[in-house]
């Protein structure tokens, strides 16, 4: 390798970190959550979905006692199949908690997050029409973000370096809002991780893992829509971790992807 292309190396590499970087402390800034349980179509609970009213507090402080499992031993969440496509984004979903939920994954796992252009397309094909900021704020964030990284406000990435986001589990929960009914509106934490390929197949050395993000959804007679209506009713949940009883008890579940 001669000089000149080592050089383009090293600083594509450096792209790639600060991206990374910048995106784990633009992100993970978006999160909230509120509490309740997860049932599948028929109305019954559904495997490996725990209820959860408020975070469970530590051992040794007062509160409940807390059991062994945890969400690497619980039975994993299966993704509901979307059926349909618009606008860069899967749809389809059907009414219950596990196909909010599902939304929500798929979402977040295709969303451009760092190309304003095509996000704003996908946003507007998933948001509620009561929510008529929602799309311009998000947009507008992911332009910030791309300033902050010395990219131009608007536009697309470099077509040789590409983002894989991964959902590892999940905490999705119900929100009893003002003239809602109840189970028509939703509050889903995400855990994951984003890895990025660099030119010519370079790998991330230095992946994000396990950041947080949190989206409401409500549904509207046809489809899950992202809003932001129902934001005051958010908090927060016990972190996500794989062995962590409390995790587990307040309601994290590992996600298992659609065949």
């Amino acid at each position: 390798m001669d000089s000149t292309s080592g050089l383009k190396a090293r600083r594509a590499r450096f792209v790639l970190v600060a991206i990374v970087v910048a995106v784990a402390a633009l992100l993970v800034v978006g999160g909230f959550t509120v509490a309740n349980l997860m049932r599948d179509d028929k109305g019954k609970p559904q495997a490996g979905i725990s209820p959860s009213a408020s975070a469970p507090a530590p051992a040794g402080t007062g509160g409940s006692a807390v059991g062994t499992m945890t969400p690497e031993k619980g039975k994993k969440i299966t993704l509901r199949k979307p059926t349909g496509q618009k606008d860069g984004v899967v749809t389809g979903f059907p009414k219950s908690p596990s196909g909010g939920l599902s939304a929500v994954v798929y979402f977040w796992e295709e969303f451009a997050w760092l190309d304003d252009e095509k996000a704003r397309q996908q946003l507007t094909a998933v948001t509620s029409k009561d929510a008529p900021g929602y799309v311009d704020k998000r947009v507008s964030d992911i332009r910030a973000m791309r300033e902050a990284l010395g990219l131009p406000p608007s536009g697309g990435i470099s077509a040789d370096i590409s983002f894989t986001t991964a959902v590892q589990a999940a905490r999705a929960t119900t929100i009893q809002a003002p003239g809602m009914p109840a189970g028509y509106v939703m509050q889903v934490w995400l855990s994951y991780d984003r890895y990025a390929t660099g030119p010519k197949g370079g790998r991330d050395e230095n992946p994000l893992r396990g950041d947080m993000v949190d989206f409401i959804v409500k549904w509207d007679g046809a489809a899950w829509k992202f809003t932001d209506e129902f934001d005051s009713l958010r908090t927060f949940p016990v972190a996500y971790e794989p062995t962590s009883p409390y995790a587990w008890a307040d309601g994290w579940v590992q996600v298992r992807h659609a065949d």
